[in-house]
């Protein structure tokens, strides 16, 4: 995947991140935002790197642990990676996650321990915070689990200019949590929202990029 920077303003008017149903088959997009500012031909990084970085959401919901969780507050001055998903998802979101610790396992202890992993659910009703405790307790204890009401999740999802949908059935009575499956990296200089990848970015991807992203650097 090449090297982009694109237009935060792009991302969020067009509502053009792609929407996945975690193995419906109904992606049929590439996740780029309809305008593109500027291109680095030739490169095979995964990291869009935003011409005008995220705000961080303003987003309060509740832990693994039946706490109250501030996003903001908690993650203030940290290096940050959010993903919006849910657990019932049979191929994305477990893949997606699973990179990431890997990749986060290749980390010193002290770069570990300073990284930030937020998952936040985008089906609620299921994902209380025994469900996604249990969950991500296979995949890293140490990833923040956010669960609460689905409103809120979903103005913090659209905040970052990905796109949710309540859940709802298929034809099969099976319950499809339709989102963007997009991962938001926050700066711990600037606490802004400035590198964004896509499903397809590998554990070499991230082993890559988190030690420059742990510094605030550009990927």
């Amino acid at each position: 995947m090449r090297k982009k920077t694109f237009a935060a303003a792009a991302l969020l008017a067009a509502a053009s991140l792609t929407l996945s149903a975690c193995g419906s088959g109904d992606d049929d997009g590439d996740g780029s935002p309809v305008s593109v500012v500027s291109e680095e031909s030739g490169s095979a990084k995964a990291a869009t790197v935003l011409d005008k970085p995220f705000e961080k959401p303003d987003l309060v919901l509740t832990d693994t642990h039946g706490e109250r969780y501030d996003l903001r507050e908690q993650t203030d001055g940290k290096p940050t990676l959010i993903y919006f998903g849910y657990t019932n998802c049979p191929d994305v979101c477990p893949l997606t996650m699973s990179n990431i610790a890997v990749a986060k396992k290749q980390l010193s202890k002290a770069e570990q321990d300073e990284l930030r992993i937020v998952f936040v659910t985008t089906d609620p009703e299921r994902d209380t915070p025994e469900a996604l405790g249990t969950w991500l307790k296979g995949i890293d204890p140490q990833v923040v689990g956010l669960t609460g009401d689905f409103d809120t999740i979903q103005a913090g999802a659209r905040a970052l200019g990905i796109s949710i949908e309540a859940p709802t059935k298929d034809k099969d009575g099976k319950v499809v949590s339709m989102h963007g499956t997009q991962v938001i990296a926050f700066s711990p200089k600037t606490d802004a929202g400035y590198v964004l990848y896509g499903e397809d970015a590998t554990v070499d991807d991230y082993t890559t990029d988190l030690p420059k992203l742990i510094k605030g650097a550009r990927p």
